[in-house]
């Protein structure tokens, strides 16, 4: 009954609320009356550490998760993926009637704080949840379950077809990566609409939608020169080094490849004579005298793009600059693929507007697009090219990856009823 006035209340709240059905309402105001539990459940999870690498953490949280969405008609299996040197995966699904789209809810499990952080317990300050993971990633499956939760009280879960995937790696993903993402890659295939729960976009007080991401891929450039007297530098036969070599190449690549939402950061660099970098690719060891024309040089750093044909023209240009070769020295360019990019299509746009149809009905100002260059890759980019797909559906926060990572409570239920709506809606939608 309390939720029913609670319903009719919302329903009469003002001219741009009128617009929400009986059941949305409903949700709406179920939302609102499980705040608590929700925020409940949330510092549970905060409070089991689950580090990338503690594998035993992320099985927890997942078995810790699994009678959540039991309860909620979901079938759970937990997937193991040996081969990856990481916990696995958690998949839901929700059989509806099968007419209606297909949703992929998708969000992550494991955080950056491992079990050695002395970051690893939940606190409040006023408005304000502080904790490790708190709102990257456990705020947003908080936001899922709250939603579905107010589906299935309305009486709006029983015909949607749901699958949810929580990764157990997205913050340090496996390798091979197409082992790591296969079942994530595979939902995105069944699906007719992946929402990604990650934070929400937020600046100046203002919510912004975010329908594309830029892709997070990693390219090593290694130089060779004639070692020699540096006294020989310059001249026909010892020609420039190895060092002058990999700083003509980048410096091209600084003035002739940066254009919007395309960045290639320089995250270590050395040469000399020796210089190896090691088989993970974050440490290189040099050495070298003042009198002697470096043999090598390694550089590696990360490659951003917008669109899978923005990413191929900066490699053709890359690899371009460095075959324009310095006298006496010799260069190689390899890529590897970790992450791909969002791209903003039409139909990650037309997702938005239906965020923005709910936003309206609830008497919610309009969301525009997040621009991409403030935004990190995520796993929705794995499935953005076979579903659209809408990014950030997850609650508000900040200082992520970092102690004192915290979140905004209030948008745990803000996030959850918009989230509730537009699946209740798509889910009515024929395929």
């Amino acid at each position: 009954m309390r939720l029913l006035l609670a319903a009719c209340a919302l329903l009469a709240a003002s001219p741009a609320a009128a617009q929400l059905s009986r059941q949305e309402a409903a949700m709406a105001a179920s939302i609102d009356a499980d705040s608590a539990g929700t925020l409940t459940l949330l510092e549970r999870m905060v409070n089991q550490n689950s580090g990338t690498l503690n594998l035993a953490g992320v099985r927890a949280m997942g078995a810790m998760l699994r009678p959540e969405f039991e309860a909620l008609g979901f079938t759970v299996e937990w997937i193991e993926l040996p081969e990856t040197k990481r916990a696995g995966h958690f998949v839901a699904t929700h059989k509806g009637n099968g007419r209606g789209k297909r949703l992929l809810l998708i969000a992550h499990i494991d955080t950056v704080f491992e079990a050695s952080s002395p970051f690893q317990k939940f606190s409040r300050e006023g408005d304000k949840a502080i904790g490790p993971g708190v709102v990257d990633d456990k705020g947003g499956i908080a936001v899922i379950l709250a939603a579905l939760r107010a589906m299935q009280k309305a009486g709006m879960l029983k015909q949607a077809d749901i699958k949810v995937v929580l990764t157990g790696d997205e913050e340090k993903t496996g390798d091979p990566i197409p082992v790591a993402r296969r079942d994530l890659i595979e939902a995105g295939k069944w699906a007719d609409v992946a929402l990604e729960f990650e934070n929400l976009a937020r600046e100046n007080g203002q919510d912004f939608g975010t329908v594309a991401r830029r892709s997070a891929n990693n390219w090593t450039l290694a130089t060779t020169g004639r070692t020699g007297h540096g006294g020989g530098i310059f001249n026909a036969e010892t020609g420039y080094g190895a060092i002058y070599e990999i700083t003509r190449i980048l410096d091209a690549w600084r003035a002739q490849l940066i254009e919007e939402n395309l960045t290639f950061n320089v995250g270590v660099i050395g040469g000399g004579t020796p210089a190896t970098i090691d088989k993970d690719g974050v440490r290189i060891e040099a050495s070298g005298k003042t009198n002697v024309v470096p043999a090598t040089a390694i550089a590696r750093g990360d490659l951003r793009s917008l669109t899978p044909e923005q990413d191929a023209a900066a490699r053709a240009k890359m690899q371009a600059i460095v075959a324009q070769h310095l006298p006496g020295t010799a260069a190689t360019l390899t890529f590897q693929d970790n992450t791909p990019p969002m791209a903003p299509t039409e139909g990650n746009r037309a997702l938005l507007a239906r965020l923005n149809a709910a936003n309206k009905d609830l008497g919610l100002p309009q969301m525009a697009e997040f621009p991409p260059a403030k935004r990190g890759a995520a796993d929705s980019s794995f499935v953005a090219a076979y579903a659209d797909t809408l990014a950030g559906m997850g609650p508000s926060g900040g200082t992520l990856h970092a102690e004192g990572e915290w979140l905004d409570i209030p948008s745990i239920a803000l996030q959850a009823k918009r989230s509730a709506i537009l699946m209740s809606r798509l889910a009515r939608e024929r395929r």
